[in-house]
């Protein structure tokens, strides 16, 4: 399940290994975010500048979809996974919404690879429910996949390096982009990066990809700082300007230097959240990153826990790309690669495989040098007031969530939810959950906020309607046979 760089490689791996493969994505094509592009209907009239990596992308990309054994299920969402009986041996059920209008289809897979990413983590701020501040990955996907950009005085702000292609994005479809604040300072981030220094000779492509985005933003003279956050926007029914800070490393905010920059829009990410609804409710065991050693940063992720070969603790089950960790579009394939072989029951001591499991591990390293460089500070709170905004669906603010905190009868989750109604809107936590949990339990989130038997909205009609078969047409793509996992796995 998912079509970006992880889901891919695994069906790319899968169909070597000999596997009949159904790939099933929300999107209209495969690539997810790292490889969005514009729709077919525009690319003629501006095809725009390839991203890193795409043709490599592009060549698997025929070869998978043109394959006689794949099944391309395009604009499909899964909306629930379900145990089998007790007495079953095999993944859960999965149950696909598909087509338009959509229908309801069962899939009884032998094997389950879960690919399906993660989205923007944003930390609130007094303002950001104000329209015209968006996040960092809503922003590039308009910019890249539609070219609409989101206005024409832009700031980009947050932490992680997953600014730069989000401005340089902004760039390249008009907008102006003011500057790019860095939360981290730069000690910080220099200690993270240039630990254990010989390792990063294993991720030389990703340098060429930062020199690429420092000459872009150095053409268009954006400037970059480093230790600064948004700590506010304002503005009269949409943001009109805001107010950024510098901050110490546990990211407190230094007083008196505040300064007010007027924009149109605001761009904001914090890292990411792995979309875990999917694996929760197939049973799959979560693990929290190992400590990164700083007292002055925080985390509120968990991950899939899986073994050497992509496996979760389910029979039948196997987990690759952001969900098990945040270690961009390399490793994603890699672990892709490594669990679609496995899964289709390809040789574990393959010598093809063994190089792949090289490249999964080099970014595996890559992503705790990735969390070290770039943590959440602890005060990051500090920004708030008691009006602000936690939850946007149900308007909760930081004094309800922190009078919950203080009760000890809305020690239960499920009792704060209903205290604070934070979680209990359309996006079921998707959003506020890591905030509130860490606002409530010093980061302790564990399985229960993402645990939605229902992982995608579906009408009661479309649910009371009996499942069709599931015999969807293939493509006709033509293409090759790939023969082992490895090809194209580190590109």
């Amino acid at each position: 399940m998912g079509a970006g760089p992880a889901g891919l490689a695994a069906a790319d791996a899968a169909l070597a290994a000999g596997a009949d493969v159904t790939l099933i994505d929300a999107s209209e094509r495969p690539g997810g975010q790292y490889h969005r592009m514009l729709p077919e209907a525009y690319e003629a009239a501006d095809p725009g500048a390839l991203q890193h990596g795409y043709g490599s992308f592009e060549r698997r990309s025929r070869r998978v979809l043109g394959h006689p054994r794949c099944s391309w299920w395009a604009e499909s969402s899964v909306w629930a996974l379900e145990q089998r009986a007790p007495d079953t041996d095999g993944p859960p059920l999965v149950h696909v919404l598909s087509g338009t209008p959509r229908r309801r289809h069962v899939l009884e897979p032998d094997a389950l690879v879960l690919a399906v990413g993660a989205h923007d983590r944003v930390l609130p701020f007094p303002g950001w429910d104000l329209p015209g501040v968006y996040t960092a990955g809503a922003a590039q996907a308009l910019a890249k996949g539609e070219r609409v950009v989101v206005g024409d005085r832009v700031v980009v702000a947050g932490t992680g390096p997953f600014l730069l292609p989000v401005a340089t994005s902004l760039l390249d479809a008009g907008s102006r982009v003011l500057a790019v604040l860095e939360a981290g300072g730069p000690g910080a981030v220099a200690r993270g990066w240039l630990r254990r220094p010989w390792e990063l000779a294993a991720q030389l492509g990703k340098s060429g990809e930062l020199l690429s985005y420092t000459a872009a933003l150095g053409r268009h003279r954006v400037s970059y700082q480093w230790g600064t956050a948004v700590v506010e926007a304002r503005g009269d029914g949409r943001v009109e300007e805001i107010v950024s800070a510098r901050v110490r490393a546990d990211w407190s905010v230094v007083p008196g230097s505040e300064r007010v920059i007027a924009v149109d829009a605001v761009c904001v990410g914090h890292g990411f959240t792995p979309q875990l609804e999917l694996p929760v409710a197939a049973g799959c065991a979560l693990r929290r990153p190992a400590p990164g050693g700083s007292p002055t940063a925080s985390s509120a992720e968990v991950f899939v826990a899986v073994d050497d070969n992509q496996r979760t603790n389910r029979p039948g089950v196997y987990a690759a790309g952001e969900i098990t960790g945040i270690a961009g579009a390399p490793a994603a394939r890699a672990e892709g690669a490594v669990a679609g072989w496995i899964a289709a029951g390809g040789d574990p001591h393959s010598r093809a495989l063994a190089t792949v499991r090289r490249s999964r591990d080099q970014g595996r390293a890559f992503a705790a040098r990735l969390a070290l460089a770039h943590p959440i500070g602890r005060a990051w709170p500090g920004w708030l007031r008691a009006d602000t905004v936690i939850c946007r669906c149900e308007e909760t603010t930081y004094a309800a969530v922190c009078r919950s905190a203080a009760d000890p009868t809305s020690a239960e989750p499920r009792v704060a939810k209903l205290a604070t109604r934070a979680g209990l809107g359309p996006c079921q936590a998707r959003i506020c959950g890591p905030t509130v949990a860490e606002l409530r339990h010093n980061g302790d989130v564990g399985a229960g906020s993402h645990h939605r038997p229902v992982a995608e909205p579906i009408r009661l009609g479309e649910l009371a309607r009996p499942p069709e078969p599931t015999t969807p047409s293939s493509p006709t793509t033509p293409s090759s046979n790939p023969n082992s996992p490895a090809e194209e796995s580190t590109s």
